[in-house]
């Protein structure tokens, strides 16, 4: 299991890097992680959902997604609240406080799903969530150490050098959990580094000697991680294109954004600059194209769009000529309403939409969830991408639909053809259909799911490079049920 001193160490990298390297050396091989807490998540071939981090680490290992990967996930709806989702279904909309006096009550189901998934394979790889260190967060834990000794899971602390003082949050962590816990840390590892490794000599030697675990690393920095989905909201920051000139498209930062990656495949676009605005700054006048990406509180968010006068943009944006485009909760902005009359995000009522769509949502507590193979209604060309919504979406405009799925009208077109909606995610990791909606900005060359395939070889080359993974092999331990 791969705990970290704090949040983005890199864990789930190493995870993925990980699986691909030990499903390359002939081994059956799964990620886990018991507690997710993320708004991008993906679809599972058992017809539920799980972090995107956990599906990306299933591709890796050359395995399907299931439920039992991410248990537990957790999807923030509000500054003090998320939604709780259980093997993959919605349970429940939690505070904070809430649920951490209820959590513990989990903890039989996310063993039940390790064990179940360790009765599938060779190897688990278990990811942590947060920091190890969070003592104040002990009590009823099921993410790090609270999972571990019930499983009784070796554990892998993972630094981040990037962030300065490596060294004190190795050393630190062992000095303020419970030995009990402590005693479950077999190995530490550094990562992210950059420089000549063999200047960190001593520091290796040092946190060995503190710790009375081997140090593995430093681990060099991976350069193309930016090539592969990210897991949650902090990878956002910095996420604009520095390209000049091309295709704009300009994305509002939604305060609950949600399965961002949808954006991934465009901001691979050579000729594609993706620009995600900051909360108080314009959309820009330049952009070819606005996407309004899939949304965790669909009301809420539209509030916010609001408040930072972006409908007042987006409307001009589509009077000088511009296309819009909706993902999922976009879709439902777009429309003349949205209702919640069983209060699913929130306090119940009525928001109006921006009005561009015409079409109307409501809400409902039912959560589809499908994987789709789909085709493009304007360009024929074929999708492959999902479902993850709440709501029902009817009105005179989906009588032009975006996209067809098995038949049936999927989404919506105005009547000009520069607004559509679409409850379609991953629509643009599609190649054909992403340079049919581009048309000239798209590249001929640029294959997308096949490079992500690369660099997860890349990655795990890395691994088997800079670290001993038959001595992190020899720290795991068989499962006892």
């Amino acid at each position: 299991m791969f705990m970290g001193t704090g949040s983005d160490v890199g864990k789930s990298l190493l995870v993925a890097g990980l699986c691909r390297a030990l499903a390359n050396r002939g081994l059956r091989v799964a990620p886990f992680k018991p507690q997710n807490m993320s708004n991008n998540a993906a679809v599972t071939t058992d017809g539920g959902e799980i972090g995107r981090a956990q599906a990306l680490q299933a591709r890796a290992a050359r395995r399907d997604p299931i439920t039992a990967m991410n248990p537990v996930l957790l999807k923030p709806e509000v500054e003090t609240g998320s939604q709780v989702v259980v093997r993959g279904q919605r349970r429940a909309s939690m505070s904070a406080r809430a649920y951490w006096q209820e959590r513990s009550k989990l903890l039989p189901e996310v063993l039940q799903a390790f064990f179940e998934l360790a009765g599938t394979v060779d190897v688990v790889i278990v990811e942590g969530a947060g920091s190890a260190s969070e003592v104040n967060l002990r009590a009823n834990d099921i993410a790090n150490f609270g999972f571990a000794q019930a499983a009784q899971v070796p554990v892998v602390l993972v630094g981040d050098i990037q962030r300065g003082g490596v060294i004190a949050s190795i050393i630190g962590t062992f000095g303020v959990i419970d030995p009990a816990d402590a005693a479950l840390i077999r190995a530490t590892l550094v990562n992210k580094f950059q420089g000549d490794p063999t200047l960190f000599a001593d520091g290796v030697s040092f946190i060995a000697e503190r710790t009375g675990v081997p140090c593995l690393g430093p681990v060099p920095w991976f350069a193309d991680a930016g090539k592969l989905p990210a897991e949650d909201v902090l990878a956002l920051e910095g996420y604009t294109a520095s390209r000049a000139g091309g295709f704009t498209i300009a994305v509002p930062r939604l305060p609950r954004i949600a399965n961002f990656d949808d954006l991934d495949p465009l901001r691979a676009e050579p000729g594609v600059m993706v620009m995600l605005v900051e909360p108080g700054q314009p959309l820009p006048r330049e952009a070819d194209l606005v996407i309004l990406a899939g949304s965790k509180a669909t009301r809420g968010d539209l509030a916010a769009l609001r408040a930072n006068g972006w409908d007042i943009d987006i409307a001009a944006h589509h009077r000088a000529g511009g296309k819009v485009l909706g993902i999922c909760g976009g879709y439902q902005m777009l429309g003349r309403s949205i209702a919640d009359p069983d209060g699913i995000e929130g306090a119940p009522g009525t928001s109006p939409g921006l009005g561009l769509l015409d079409v109307e949502t409501v809400l409902t507590p039912v959560k589809q969830l499908r994987v789709e193979q789909a085709t493009h209604t304007a360009s024929g060309a074929a999708i492959s991408g999902y479902h993850m919504h709440m709501g029902v979406t009817e009105g005179s405009d989906r009588s032009r639909p975006f996209a067809q799925v098995s038949g049936t009208p999927e989404g919506a077109i105005s009547a000009d053809g520069r607004v559509a909606g679409t409850y379609l995610h991953g629509l643009f990791a599609a190649d054909p259909f992403r340079r049919a909606f581009l048309g000239n900005a798209a590249s001929p060359d640029l294959a997308y799911e096949a490079g992500i395939e690369l660099s997860l070889d890349d990655l795990a080359a890395h691994l088997e490079k800079h670290l001993n993974i038959d001595a992190l092999l020899r720290l795991a331990k068989p499962v006892v049920t």
